[in-house]
């Protein structure tokens, strides 16, 4: 039961995963076709990333309230209609209302599911879990490509897309029954039994404030290099477009490759080894880019970057019942996704303003990043130790 419940779960992850680069890939059709801006991105991405800081600012509530296979499937179907809309929106107006459910959806499920997998399944599930969702991001350029060249434009993409989802709202909502099944054959607590901490009561536990911190950062240099890799590939290292994109999907083949390989070792390494060992390459790659290497050379550190950076966030989310207890859980988790969602939501951007004209920058951007990364990991291992926690 719990296996195939695991597996539908993986499921929703491939589904999860395909609007979050469906934007990107669509969007020089997009902004063409609307008669727009080139910059109003920006614009629906800050939509989006706010609606899913929020969603996941009330997850705790909202799964106490509901379970985690009512958010789950409520999630689901709330992201197929955003899907939808996208693709019927007649203009920029009503797209950027779609932006609001899009990103509720994607925060709901995403702080739900990361708790249930982190109390009820191993490690090992919960890297494969977010491998999963790797493939799915990888999946939606293919998606975008391939309709934009031969199907129809960006409508046919997310029209494509949508039907995906929406197969995934009917598996999400025949499989209800299963969620409460699998958690009563754990010896966890359930999550009825949770307790809804304030955001006053998390800032005041100093490993809390750390732990957010080190979500902030990690997730804050995995998205720049999504967003900014390709460029300075391009701008500063002289790269053709195509030979930079390339790049740029083998970086998130890294993402997802790292996770599946830990994945198969995550139940007999710590997190903190699994941690280190990331953080290594990570230096390694960061340093190289500063070395006088061939342009190439350089698409491969890029790489190398989302194989370290990989394995983090899972390791780290499935760390946090254990770290704070199962009962205050669904707080923490949903607390960790605010800081997941404001990082991306603002580092990004503000290299976004540095690169206008210095995107030579890029490389000690990411640096700096990553190095207050390590920093609060450090810090926050450091403040698990009077819990008799650590990573």
């Amino acid at each position: 039961m719990a296996t195939f419940l695991l597996c539908i779960i993986c499921t929703i992850y491939i589904g999860l995963g395909v609007p979050d680069s469906a934007l990107g890939s669509a969007w020089p059709d997009m902004y063409a076709s609307l008669n727009i801006p080139v910059g109003y991105q920006s614009i629906l991405s800050m939509l989006i990333s706010l609606s899913t800081v929020l969603a996941s600012f009330f997850s705790a509530r909202i799964i106490k309230k509901l379970g985690t296979g009512p958010v789950t499937a409520l999630s689901t179907i709330t992201t197929a209609g955003a899907l939808l809309g996208f693709s019927l929106s007649p203009n920029v107006w009503w797209i950027m209302l779609f932006c609001v459910p899009l990103g509720f959806g994607a925060g709901a499920i995403d702080a739900a599911v990361n708790n249930y997998v982190s109390l009820h399944y191993k490690p090992t599930h919960m890297n494969f879990m977010h491998g999963f969702y790797g493939l799915g991001v990888a999946l939606s350029p293919f998606i975008m490509s391939f309709t934009l060249s031969v199907a129809g434009g960006w409508r046919v993409g997310y029209k494509t897309i949508f039907f995906i989802q929406a197969g995934l709202a009917v598996l999400s909502v025949v499989a209800l029954p299963l969620w409460n099944k699998v958690k009563s054959n754990t010896p966890e607590k359930k999550q009825t039994d949770s307790k809804i901490l304030s955001t006053r009561q998390m800032l005041k536990m100093p490993a809390v404030r750390s732990a957010w911190c080190t979500f902030f950062f990690a997730t804050a240099l995995e998205f720049t290099c999504d967003i900014w890799a390709s460029t300075y590939l391009v701008l500063s290292e002289g790269l053709n477009p195509d030979v930079a994109s390339l790049f740029l999907t083998l970086y998130f083949v890294g993402i997802m490759a790292s996770r599946f390989i830990v994945g198969f070792v995550a139940n007999k390494i710590s997190c903190g080894t699994i941690l280190k060992i990331g953080y290594i390459v990570i230096g390694v790659a960061l340093i190289g880019l500063f070395t006088p290497v061939p342009p190439i050379v350089k698409g491969v550190l890029i790489v190398l970057i989302g194989f370290g950076i990989g394995p983090t966030f899972p390791n780290l989310i499935h760390a946090t019942p254990n770290n704070f207890g199962a009962d205050v859980s669904p707080s923490i988790v949903g607390f960790c996704m605010v800081a997941c969602n404001t990082g991306i939501m603002i580092m990004p951007p503000l290299f976004g303003l540095i690169a206008k004209d210095l995107i030579w920058l890029f490389p000690a951007f990411a640096l700096l990043t990553f190095l207050l990364t390590a920093t609060f990991t450090f810090i926050y291992n450091k403040r698990l130790k009077p819990l008799g926690k650590k990573l």
